[in-house]
């Protein structure tokens, strides 16, 4: 497997002339021509197109640098068809992008295609494949997203959250994933699925290359402090311990190990009953807002929806209004417990995955370990650098407080040397 591209790195061969945008176009080039078939990360793609676009003037002063971007296909896009992967969208052409896209384009990024997601960002396997192992899956719904990255394909890429569909390819495909603050990065432009909960995020090989990325979307300072205090991180195993692998125990074990041999202040905490709670809330909120994002698809087209999809949204259809709020009012607790606990602690430590990514393509693999922290919508790092039983990546993740997303990185860059260390 081709070694995968720091963003970070690249940038800043280019911004320093040692590099060009068009040789690192022909980089991601020649790496998804060697494994492009076998791998199936993009929905549409041009390299024609791309390598002309690196050639443009100006690029190499961006803050990305003309660096190719890979964008997830439940995401708007003029220049490739947004096919959200359902044939109800075959060959559909927005007419505007999305935000995020925009603000790709506006900070020098090239678009480079459209990454595979599973059907309208749920459940349904897609037709990617892990790079890591080709006989396992990828994980979802940011399937091509994730996968684009593991392979050398791309550096950066953009993906989409409303379960756990960055932090669990991430960890399945051994790469760096980011689940940003709720709102934090604008989802205009999004189809979507749960409006409460859906949430765009990054893809890079290493924390720096996410960070570096965020920094140059957005335009704030992810940049990191060399002396920063020492870290205070909770180990939280959930109340839904009993569903993670023996290997993903001995990851997260691992992981806390290399920070207190590191100097970081390591403690083991239960969640309040207040924070769990929102894990069950979680099924209400996105089920009752899937059956009317929905309720054109299902009124309409019901027949062209994959049985995965549609036993779904029948279900969802009977959680009523009360519900819902009810929900919404853990939820909103929730997040209020939350927040208490990071008065004495700077990150939360868990599991960002059950186990090593599932052999063959029945699932894209469970969201257990990812769903509250969406609902509750701090910000979410899957770190890499650990491996399971049969050798397949298995990352473990760090949980930050709303609004702290800098933070959460220089914390996440720490755990990265740390276990690296280790």
């Amino acid at each position: 497997m081709t070694e995968m591209l720091s963003a970070a790195a690249l940038a800043q061969a280019v911004h320093a002339g040692r590099l060009t945008p068009v040789d690192v176009a022909e980089r991601c080039a020649e790496a998804i021509r060697a494994q492009e078939d076998e791998v199936r990360a993009f929905a549409s793609l041009d390299l024609d197109a791309l390598l002309a676009a690196a050639a443009a003037p100006g690029l190499a002063a961006t803050p990305l640098a003309g660096l190719p971007v890979g964008v997830k296909d439940i995401l708007d896009t003029v220049d490739f068809p947004t096919e959200r992967g359902s044939k109800l969208f075959a060959g559909y052409r927005p007419t505007t992008d999305a935000a995020i896209v925009r603000m790709a384009a506006r900070a020098g990024g090239l678009i480079a295609g459209k990454l595979v997601t599973t059907e309208f960002a749920f459940m349904q396997p897609s037709v990617t494949r892990n790079p890591r192992r080709l006989t396992h899956s990828p994980g979802g719904s940011s399937a091509g997203s994730a996968a684009a990255v593991a392979a050398g394909m791309l550096p950066i890429t953009l993906g989409t959250q409303t379960g756990g569909s960055v932090i669990r390819p991430a960890s399945f495909c051994g790469v760096t994933g980011y689940k940003p603050s709720f709102k934090l990065l604008p989802v205009l432009g999004l189809k979507p699925f749960a409006w409460s909960l859906d949430t765009i995020g990054l893809f890079g090989a290493h924390v720096a290359d996410v960070a570096f990325a965020t920094g140059a979307l957005t335009g704030r300072d992810f940049s990191f402090d060399d002396d920063m205090p020492t870290p205070r991180i909770a180990v939280v195993k959930t109340a839904r311990a009993h569903l993670a692998a023996a290997d993903a125990h001995a990851a997260l074990d691992a992981a806390a190990r290399a920070a207190d041999k590191a100097g970081a202040r390591v403690t083991a905490l239960d969640l309040p009953d207040a924070v769990e709670a929102a894990d069950e809330a979680t099924g209400a909120v996105q089920g009752f807002e899937a059956s009317l994002a929905f309720a054109d698809e299902w009124d309409r087209h019901r027949e062209a929806l994959s049985p995965t999809l549609a036993t779904y949204l029948d279900t969802a259809s009977s959680i009523t209004p009360e519900q819902y709020d009810a929900a919404r009012r853990t939820a909103r607790r929730a997040r209020h417990a939350l927040s208490d606990l990071f008065a004495d602690h700077d990150v939360l430590l868990s599991f960002s995955v059950a186990g090593e990514a599932p052999e063959g393509f029945a699932t894209t693999g469970s969201p257990a370990f990812n769903r509250l922290w969406t609902l509750t919508g701090g910000p979410c790092l899957n770190i890499t650098g650990l491996t399971g039983a049969t050798g397949l990546p298995i990352g473990v993740q760090l949980i930050g407080r709303f609004g702290r997303d800098r933070e959460l990185m220089q914390v996440g860059r720490y755990l990265e040397r740390a276990i690296t260390a280790a």
